[in-house]
């Protein structure tokens, strides 16, 4: 292929986004995840769930450039005091095709299937060391952040993850919410007051690469998280997020001015005698 030809192809436009159907396509899903994130083989999602997945109500959509796969997104059902939701369970992207806006376009697409399909929530797990990827969630889609979880998924193969336990924030992504309307459909951030400030160094990716530096890592690792354990204890939430000019970026928690639940209980069959 000519070099005009790949980068055409690599040309946002050129991306077609569509549902996965095929199990080609399922384990070309399964060979992204090894390229991005090095798993080893028993930390891979296996065929069998991108197909399980397809069959029972959730997604998975792929970026396609030409026939090639270069991104997807995967989610499952979940269920959560009697209303269902969708939980997005992971997204890659091919280094080469980062940075042109294809994991936002991929969301915005879980989003578009799901509301149509009557969900209200989208949930995911992020690892909030991340500083684009929670910048994407937050100030981008605008998911907020009420609960963490510690080490969710155990030690991971991944050499991402830098030997660290895997703590995740859990982004809410509440599709037709007002914050999510005015951020996606009118460029507008809702304003809140800002209580609490939990701040991660842009040297952490480099820290947690280098066996040398790991443990600064590991320390911001642990003192973020008893600040958000404790904030979230008192009732405050993520809604933004900021990076400065040294590429440092700030998680910023107040109180919510909407209501972020489940729009009604659901609704119960009457049985009736005969």
């Amino acid at each position: 292929m000519s070099d005009t030809a790949s980068l055409r192809l690599r040309a946002p436009d050129s991306i077609q986004l569509r549902h996965c159907r095929q199990v080609s396509e399922f384990q070309a899903c399964v060979d992204l995840q090894r390229e991005v994130w090095g798993f080893a083989d028993a930390d891979l999602i296996p065929v069998r769930m991108f197909v399980v997945a397809s069959k029972i109500g959730g997604q998975v959509i792929g970026g396609f450039a030409g026939e090639t796969l270069v991104g997807f997104a995967l989610s499952i059902p979940g269920s959560r005091e009697g209303h269902t939701y969708l939980h997005s369970h992971m997204l890659a992207v091919r280094h080469e095709y980062r940075n042109m806006g294809l994991g936002r376009r991929l969301k915005l697409a879980q989003r578009e299937d799901a509301i149509t399909r009557r969900f209200e929530l989208m949930e995911w797990t992020f690892d909030p060391l991340e500083i684009k990827n929670a910048y994407l969630n937050i100030e981008k889609l605008g998911a907020i952040v009420r609960r963490y979880t510690v080490n969710q998924y155990g030690m991971s193969s991944s050499p991402l993850q830098g030997e660290l336990p895997t703590d995740r924030c859990v982004a809410e992504w509440w599709l037709n919410s007002k914050r999510v309307r005015d951020l996606l459909d009118l460029g507008e951030r809702q304003s809140f007051e800002t209580e609490k400030i939990i701040t991660v160094p842009a040297a952490i990716a480099e820290w947690k690469s280098d066996p040398g530096r790991r443990d600064c890592a590991r320390d911001i690792q642990f003192a973020n998280r008893e600040q958000f354990l404790n904030a979230f204890s008192r009732g405050l939430a993520v809604f933004g997020y900021e990076r400065d000019s040294q590429g440092n970026g700030s998680f910023l928690l107040g109180r919510a001015r909407e209501h972020y639940e489940f729009s009604s209980a659901p609704e119960r069959e009457t049985a009736s005698c005969k």
